[in-house]
């Protein structure tokens, strides 16, 4: 059974409507050593299958994978792909963020989190002393879009500066885009004429990665600069903030002149009602695109990940076989197919190895 805690609009036919959804999930195949489509015969945890070849067979058992809303719909694909092969093998993929999906995992709770920026210091310390030995997976690339409505013709680029001065920690309070001009010159941004029109703004909170990497690549260097304590490297508070992505693509869509940022995957699916907003990292305005976001001119590109559990992936082969299937050329597939940014092949080989080595493959 393939269970899911929430929907994503990329993967309708996976996930419905904020219900646990039945479906077997599966396993999968890792050819640590091939990076071509040709057919390769792998067995793990009591499962064959050929990469390429579709997914394993024969994989009974339980797995539970937990972490970032953002990687949870290529969780979700892999599981649904395996479903149709494994009537036996039951999966729970949920996505309450990155940062509560680690506090999960490292007290065992998971056997896989999905995460949408490296793992924390403190989150690493707290597996070591809960004794949860993990592996980091990369999986693929993302880009955290600025958006804002197709209505707003009154802006298409923002600098880190803007967006400082309309999100950051000293914009609390500001109800209209122009509030902020005064602040975007002070810290030297080269947008200071933004409209006079209402700020609706909708992004993720704190439990979560896309809000994490946001704050350290846009907000924290200035807030830094500007002499704030470092408690106060942050977002400003008063906006309206969820864990659930489509929560945000809903508060990004229901306003004229809204900003929000979000995972690629999310702004794809319904980017005939939003409006990417370009960013300007100080190279000049990039929209995000699958091939800004792979070269990494898209200034706010990120990776994906996925961590695992070595003791529980040693000790239970429908989770050997799970990650075996992800990092296959069948599973990996569903990171482009749900929209996000395939890894460069030498980065999925360095993941496929890490894995080989890490169970000893």
């Amino acid at each position: 059974m393939f269970r899911s805690k929430r929907r994503i609009a990329t993967l309708v036919a996976v996930l419905l409507s904020l219900s646990l959804v039945a479906a077997a999930c599966g396993d999968d195949d890792d050819d640590s050593t091939s990076d071509t489509t040709e057919a390769t015969t792998a067995t793990t945890g009591g499962s064959e299958t050929t990469s390429g070849g579709g997914a394993p067979t024969g994989v009974s058992g339980s797995v539970v994978v937990t972490g970032s809303s953002t990687v949870e719909p290529i969780s979700a694909a892999v599981a649904q792909a395996l479903s149709d092969a494994n009537p036996d093998l039951s999966i729970e993929v949920s996505g309450p963020g990155t940062g509560d999906g680690m506090e999960i995992f490292c007290s065992g709770g998971a056997d896989v989190t999905g995460a949408s920026r490296a793992i924390k210091d403190e989150e690493a310390a707290a597996c070591a002393e809960a004794g949860v030995e993990f592996v980091e997976l990369k999986v693929g690339d993302d880009g955290i879009t600025v958006a804002t409505s197709p209505n707003n013709e009154a802006v298409t680029c923002l600098d880190f500066g803007a967006l400082y001065a309309l999100v950051g920690p000293e914009s609390t309070g500001f109800s209209s885009w122009s509030d902020a001009n005064e602040l975007a010159a002070t810290v030297g941004s080269a947008f200071t004429d933004l409209p006079d029109a209402p700020l609706a703004i909708t992004g993720p909170g704190e439990e979560s990665g896309t809000y994490d990497f946001f704050v350290e690549t846009v907000i924290a260097p200035i807030a830094e600069t500007q002499g704030l304590p470092e408690e106060e490297w942050q977002t400003r508070p008063d906006y309206t903030a969820s864990p659930n992505d489509n929560v945000i693509v809903e508060g990004i869509e229901g306003s004229d002149t809204s900003l929000g940022w979000v995972g690629f995957a999310f702004y794809q699916e319904e980017q005939g009602r939003m409006k990417a907003i370009e960013v300007d990292g100080g190279d000049g305005c990039v929209g995000p695109t699958p091939e800004t976001i792979a070269d990494g001119t898209y200034p706010i590109s990120r990776p994906l990940f996925i961590y695992v559990d070595v003791a529980k992936a040693q000790d239970n082969p429908a989770v050997a076989a799970f990650v075996d299937y992800y990092l296959s050329d069948e599973g990996i597939a569903n990171v482009t197919d749900v929209g996000y940014v395939a890894e460069p092949a030498a980065d999925l080989e360095a993941a496929r190895s890490a894995w080989s080595s890490a169970v000893g493959g």
